[in-house]
């Protein structure tokens, strides 16, 4: 019978973990790295000699056998040849809205290729671990068939898929909702009204462009992707895009990466496709920001929003856990060293050197854009010559604007308002034979940047908010002989990596950032020497390769981690098996949970979820027929077992546990404790004070007394501010009111709950049917038991007393052992006889009351009936059927996803009577 059935398995090595993994792959890519430099400088001749044995070498990514380790660079296969793993590389797709070339049309079926610039193609070209195949539109609309042809083969050569989208899926996709809504929403800028979106007429019909042009580049990505390969999904553009991919495949290996701000909880929850775009992301199997602080963010967001659960490792939703981690990007710094020895490079600084002789220069380069701070930059300049005359003949800013987004209203007028100050500047500070500012609305070639910043005594860097800046990047990477001041806004991601080298100022602090111009200038020479040894110490160990290779890195990890996980987690139940035998048995038992098993599904959408709908979770309206129809089975017994008080079933003829199975009743008798003797209460009134002082210093909590637990509720209040003070009042429980005490704290999605030890429903499972089987007089032996609830892991025990035995593989060290005067059923009920005799001693003076009223009515019940309960049983290993609830990580058999698929089981158990 296949199930989650006591996974222990004895003979399999011990499992690496996680640190293990990431660094004996990081010693290995090292080892790569030197071993290509070497092979490069020796001769051809002798590269061949140059073959270490490294069978000893060993990394853990194979995806079929988790635990057989893979032979890293060179190893020998089975006829004792060499292998080099270097020969086939892992292949990695690379999915971002724009290839890095351009494409200009030359007749019908010709195409020019250019590179292009930007910072994710800048980060990603000195990339070459891996296979890299780049998929993206390329920036041009090609609506025939031949002209699509023609451009597809011209870019495979480039290695690169294009993605063909037409003018008005991009004009509302890209120029819609990626440029008008996410990235300023995302950089903290208020979003449009609705009657401001251009030509576009709603949020909604951008969001509907957005989904189609993801689902198209998801369509290009399954037709070219090959089995162990991995999708790499890049920025804002493509947030729906690691859902869609899922949805065809779930087996594949998916991350993403937001290159820009990821803003605060309270900034995302503005958005109105919050929900979809989070839960889009969260089907990717690792989730990369440039900083901690955006990762923080989106794990707010995921938990304020859809109301999933933070974890220190990522995001966990009922049991899946996204990875959410911090990958600082970088440049290929040794490209921008090398450029400096370049003779068209020399040849610049020589001009520049000969151009601003005898004077400081200070430079900013920017996109024209209104998040980098151009305006403050300026104004802060004029701030400082304003206070210090004396520099104003001796300091130059070279101000590089390159143009972006002409066409729009708002980058016009920004243009306009840089050329107004600079003019301003200018004329007012400026000479005939000099000028202040030297403003370019252009960019510049390579060799023309590199130039520019070795000759810079100060880089100007004031975003008002930008993901990354690798600008700070490649001007620390040239300024290794004249070792210039970065100056660099504390908004910008680089501040994270950068900050100990730079002065950090904030842009709109115009009289800090004018200070901080004139402590760079006058810096001391030795100040800057270890500033600058600092920042390019990080520069040079954190390039655009080693990002790219720890990100694949730790998404191979995290897949092998979520495959180790998913050999814990129950496989669905296999209803059709189920009916069937539950058609075949003539004495059944139908064990049900009640909340979020027989009630309607938790509603986990953050904001309705804070709102009180009903205060008494009630039964589902279509669980009332199937339900009346299996109590009325002559063959069948129902208990409902909950944790919650006594629920009213009057109309139904089953058993009813209420309380953790403390309480007992046939709906049409008096209730019954099951109780111990000896179970103590003197403990509720302390823990009691301790959950009204939390209750009032906690909005919108509530506590409950129950007659065996207490129970403190914070579902309604706000997600972060609950768990802060439940961890409070954890701390407080455990150091306080229960050091000494013999209960147990159990800890719910959004509860905390004390109780007594001996208060579970596995613990109360024995006497509760005892009971049944005394009361109903039951001679013949119950031969099939299906047990479904959505239960706390502290009452999981449930799921494992009614085992007709364990496993034959598991080592005798852990086997139960037995003893010999309890009598057992045929089918040896051993795991359920250990929590017997466990327990024996509280069970054998056992007494039930029964509560009439106000009146209490001693029953003794005698240890034959609990005897007579466990004896009843004859259950086979195939008509057992134990079953979790929307609870991915269970110890049962089985899972159902949510509580309509156990409307979907009981109506069949219903149809086979």
């Amino acid at each position: 019978m296949p199930g989650n059935l006591y996974n222990i398995c004895s003979n399999l090595p011990a499992t690496p973990t996680r640190l293990e993994r990431l660094l004996r792959d990081r010693e290995l890519r090292k080892y790569s790295k030197c071993l290509n430099d070497c092979e490069a400088e020796l001769p051809s001749s002798t590269q061949d000699c140059f073959s270490p044995d490294l069978e000893s070498s060993t990394c853990w990514f194979n995806d079929e056998e988790l635990l057989e380790p893979v032979s890293a660079s060179r190893s020998l296969n089975d006829d004792g040849e060499r292998l080099d793993f270097r020969a086939s590389k892992q292949r990695l797709l690379v999915v971002a809205n724009r290839l890095p070339v351009s494409a200009v049309r030359h007749g019908e079926d010709s195409w020019q290729l250019e590179m292009s610039v930007g910072g994710l193609v800048t980060a990603l070209l000195g990339v070459k671990e891996f296979d890299t195949r780049w998929i993206g539109w390329a920036g041009v609309n090609v609506p025939d068939e031949i002209g699509q042809k023609a451009l597809a083969k011209a870019l495979d050569e480039k290695r690169c898929i294009p993605v063909f989208l037409d003018e008005e899926v991009v004009h509302q996709y890209y120029n819609g909702y990626c440029n008008n809504i996410l990235w300023p929403l995302f950089h903290y800028i208020g979003l449009p009204q609705e009657d401001r979106l251009a030509t576009t007429r709603s949020f909604q019909s951008q969001f509907d462009a957005y989904k189609k042009a993801n689902q198209l580049f998801a369509d290009v990505v399954n037709e070219h992707y090959e089995e162990g390969d991995v999708v790499w999904c890049h920025d804002y553009h493509l947030m729906f895009l690691p859902k869609c991919l899922k949805e065809r495949n779930s087996k594949m290996k998916v991350g993403w990466f937001l290159h820009t701000p990821f803003p605060s909880s309270e900034i995302h929850r503005m958005l109105p496709s919050r929900l979809e775009l989070l839960r889009s992301v969260l089907a990717a199997d690792l989730v990369g920001f440039h900083t901690y602080d955006y990762a923080r963010h989106f794990v707010s967001a995921c938990t304020r929003i859809l109301g999933l659960e933070g974890t220190p490792e990522g995001v966990e939703d009922q049991g899946k856990l996204t990875r959410i981690a911090a990958f600082p990007v970088g440049i290929d710094s040794e490209r921008f060293i090398k450029a400096l020895e370049l003779p068209e490079v020399q040849d610049h600084m020589k001009v520049l050197k000969q151009r601003f002789a005898g004077r400081k220069v200070m430079l900013g380069v920017d996109r024209l854009d209104m998040i980098k701070g151009i305006p403050q930059k300026i104004l802060a300049f004029e701030k400082f010559l304003e206070e210090n005359p004396n520099w104003r003949n001796k300091v130059v800013l070279l101000q590089i604007a390159v143009p972006t987004r002409t066409d729009v209203p708002e980058y016009q007028k920004l243009t306009s308002q840089v050329h107004e100050i600079v003019g301003r500047i200018n004329g007012r500070f400026g000479s005939l034979t000099a000028v202040p500012i030297h403003h370019l609305d252009r960019s510049l070639d390579f060799h023309e940047l590199c130039a520019l910043y070795a000759v810079t005594d100060v880089a100007l860097v004031t975003s008002l908010r930008d993901g990354m800046n690798l600008v700070s990047y490649e001007y620390v990477a040239c300024q290794e002989s004249k070792k210039g001041v970065l100056i660099l806004s504390e908004f910008a991601g680089a501040a994270q990596s950068l900050g100990a080298g730079a002065i950090l100022v904030n842009p709109w602090n115009v009289t800090e950032v004018a200070s901080s111009i004139g402590y760079a200038l006058n810096m001391p020479a030795d100040e800057r020497e270890k500033r600058h040894h600092h920042n390019f110490k990080h520069v040079i160990s954190h390039t655009a390769q080693e990002w790219a290779a720890t990100f694949v890195s730790e998404l191979n990890v995290t897949i092998v981690e979520a495959q180790l996980r998913t050999r814990q987690i129950p496989p669905p139940l296999p209803i059709e098996v189920a009916v069937d035998r539950y058609s075949c048995s003539n004495n059944r038992l139908l064990i049900l949970g009640f909340n979020a098993t027989l009630t309607e599904p938790v509603d986990t959408l953050g904001r309705k979820d804070s709102q009180i709908n009903e205060w008494e979770p009630k039964l589902r309206p279509d669980l009332q027929e199937p339900l009346r129809k299996l109590c009325d089975d002559p063959k069948t017994t129902v208990l409902i077992l909950s944790g919650s008080a006594r629920n009213n079933f009057s109309d139904y003829n089953l058993w009813l546990a209420a309380e953790n199975g403390m309480f007992l009743r046939v709906t049409t008798g008096d209730w019954m404790t099951t109780m111990p003797e000896n179970l103590s209460m003197e403990w509720v009134d302390s823990v009691k004070n301790v959950f009204e002082y939390f209750t009032d210093r906690t909005p919108r909590s509530q506590f409950e007394v129950r007659e065996t637990s207490l129970i403190w509720n914070y579902k309604y209040s706000d997600v972060e501010f609950g768990r802060l003070q439940a961890r409070d009042l954890l701390q407080h429980l455990w150091t306080g009111p229960i050091s000494n005490a013999s209960l147990d704290v159990v800890q719910g999605r959004r509860s905390v709950e004390v109780r007594s030890v001996a208060v579970t429903k596995g613990a109360a499972i024995d006497r509760i049917l005892g009971e049944i089987v005394h009361n109903k007089g039951m001679k013949e032996p119950i031969d099939y038991v299906l047990c479904i609830g959505h239960f706390l892991t502290k009452d999981e025990d449930i799921y494992t007393f009614f085992e007709p035995e364990l496993p034959s593989e598991v080592p005798a060290s852990v086997r139960p052992q037995v003893p010999t005067q309890v009598r057992t059923s045929t089918a040896g009920s051993r795991a359920a006889l250990l929590l017997k005799q466990n327990s024996m001693s509280a069970v054998e003076q056992n007494k039930s009351y029964s509560i009439d009223g106000d009146t209490l009515h001693l029953m003794v019940t005698d240890r034959i009936s609990f005897q007579e309960g466990s004896s009843v049983l004859d259950l086979q290993a195939n008509d057992y059927f134990s079953c979790s609830v929307a609870r991915k990580r269970s110890n049962s058999r089985y899972r159902l996803q949510s509580s309509d698929e156990v409307v979907t089981l009981l109506r069949e158990l219903a149809d086979h009577r």
